[in-house]
């Protein structure tokens, strides 16, 4: 694959890419599902670069120019898809995960949207998730992000209570618990918020 040939501003993210960043794509790239998987090690600036490289890539491939080039426009696709891929599989960035997120909304890929939902569910903890729903402005992956905090464990949801920048997110989860599954224990905890509140209010 010819970097250079797929605009500039690929190029030069590709340019400033670690050799060990570079050296992770071209083996996804050439993975044979027959072939055991190559090691790599992988870090948070790892993520940055490969999510700078697919923004890079997403916005070459929605150029006009770039779309009259079948051969072009393939190989922008499947390194981008290998980006999006390599991301999925290990990114625990809020920011990456709404990139992600977005990709799939735009693309109308309910099904990658569902293997993302289930991805924020097992990788996120609760304030990455709350992170999440705090940093995106899409009505979507907010949804996203309250239904996997709604179905953690009130314990995982009691300290961002305590955070000022989660806590509206988490009150507004443990009514949901509270009121929509019926927990006891949400309901007291809610009691217990709303007591606070008027407290303060006086």
């Amino acid at each position: 694959m010819m970097i250079k040939n797929l605009g500039a501003s690929v190029e030069k993210v590709w340019d400033g890419l670690r050799p060990l960043t570079k050296k992770m794509l071209v083996g996804a790239i050439e993975a044979n599902p027959n072939t055991p998987k190559q090691k790599f090690s992988y870090d948070a600036h790892a993520d940055w670069e490969l999510s700078r490289l697919l923004t890079a890539l997403d916005e070459q491939k929605a150029d006009p120019e770039i779309r009259k080039d079948a051969e072009k426009l393939g190989e922008i696709k499947q390194l981008a898809e290998t980006c999006a891929r390599v991301l999925q599989t290990q990114t625990e960035s809020a920011e990456v995960f709404i990139q992600l997120a977005e990709r799939a909304l735009k693309q109308n890929d309910y099904r990658q949207i569902d293997v993302l939902a289930d991805i924020m569910s097992a990788r996120f903890s609760a304030g990455e998730i709350c992170e999440i729903v705090r940093q995106t402005t899409n009505p979507a992956i907010r949804a996203l992000g309250y239904e996997a905090l709604a179905l953690m464990p009130l314990t995982a949801l009691l300290p961002m209570v305590n955070d000022p920048v989660y806590f509206e997110i988490a009150r507004n989860v443990i009514e949901q618990q509270a009121f929509e599954y019926e927990s006891e224990d949400a309901r007291r905890v809610l009691e217990q918020i709303e007591f606070l509140e008027l407290e303060d209010e006086g």
